[in-house]
């Protein structure tokens, strides 16, 4: 009787995960925050009308996602560096936090997928001789690092870029190659959250990890990138991506407008071996998102 109930929590986990990255309708919306708060222990009254719940949903996201941006582009960077919070210090606040929503033991292995992430980004800053700041983490959006010096070309930025989507793929892969070997369903939902964040980091905007790649290729592809990430609002109606796509407009306009003298002068090798690594990846993470998803709506 146990394991049909603990299937059931591990679908609320990636119901809450899907909410955050693709803005949820409504009704999904008032599920999904129901199933985590009785999974955390909050105690909420079932006569709470759905609509209250969906219109708090959607505007923790929109909230979410401004703050999400204000750290990407660094202001959040100055904050953190004001406020001499370090590391480990987010890390546990995020776990903290995460754990109310999913539980401790999910808490800790997506936040530390999150770590190899961005570890990934810092691996290359350093191989590239770029100082580079520890990561810090914010909750419910991820992390970021303070990069401290100018890559020197588009190539180095796209190969900082992909660095912590290479590494965050191969750690959610392992996370659920793991989870299928032992028939864990907290390992096989982890997996898929390492999956569904790393594929969200790579739409071709930025400030997301695909846009810094997406420098690398012609000015043209600035503008298919950005068709893609419309195509991509379309699908899951996230309040993020709205945000993140008016900020990929401004970043791609003033690019495009003041372009730095030799930056995006690489040679055709290096943007055939930046596209091929990226389609590849983008591709492996697709074809992998679906294995080992054997959960389904919960019956009425």
């Amino acid at each position: 009787m146990n394991e049909p109930r603990s299937e059931q929590e591990e679908r609320k986990h990636i119901e809450n995960l899907r909410a955050i990255l693709a803005g949820p309708t409504p009704s999904g919306t008032a599920r999904a925050a129901a199933g985590s708060d009785r999974a955390s222990g909050t105690a909420i009254g079932d006569s709470a009308h759905p609509s209250h719940r969906a219109r708090n949903g959607i505007l923790g996201g929109l909230g979410a996602s401004i703050v999400f941006l204000v750290g990407k582009l660094k202001l959040l960077g100055l904050l953190v560096g004001v406020l001499k919070l370090k590391t480990l210090g987010t890390m546990l606040l995020s776990i903290v936090l995460y754990a109310t929503q999913w539980g401790a033991p999910f808490a800790i292995g997506f936040v530390l997928l999150i770590f190899v992430h961005e570890m990934g980004h810092v691996v290359v800053l350093r191989h590239e001789g770029i100082p580079a700041g520890a990561p810090v983490f914010i909750p419910f959006l991820g992390a970021f690092i303070a990069m401290k010096g100018r890559p020197r070309d588009a190539y180095v930025e796209a190969k900082v870029a992909i660095g912590g989507p290479v590494t965050g793929s191969i750690a959610a892969w392992a996370v659920l190659a793991a989870g299928l070997a032992l028939q864990r369903p907290m390992l096989i939902t982890l997996g898929h959250a390492g999956i569904l964040l790393n594929l969200f980091n790579l739409i071709p905007v930025s400030p997301l990890d695909g846009g810094r790649i997406a420098g690398a290729f012609s000015r043209e592809f600035w503008i298919i990138g950005y068709l893609l990430g419309i195509g991509a609002l379309v699908l899951t109606r996230s309040p993020l991506l709205l945000i993140v796509l008016l900020v990929g407009l401004f970043t791609m306009w003033q690019r495009w407008r003041h372009p730095v003298a030799g930056y995006h002068d690489i040679p055709r090798a290096k943007r055939l071996m930046v596209g091929l690594g990226y389609a590849a990846l983008v591709i492996a993470l697709t074809l992998t998102l679906p294995i080992g998803l054997t959960i389904h709506p919960a019956t009425q």
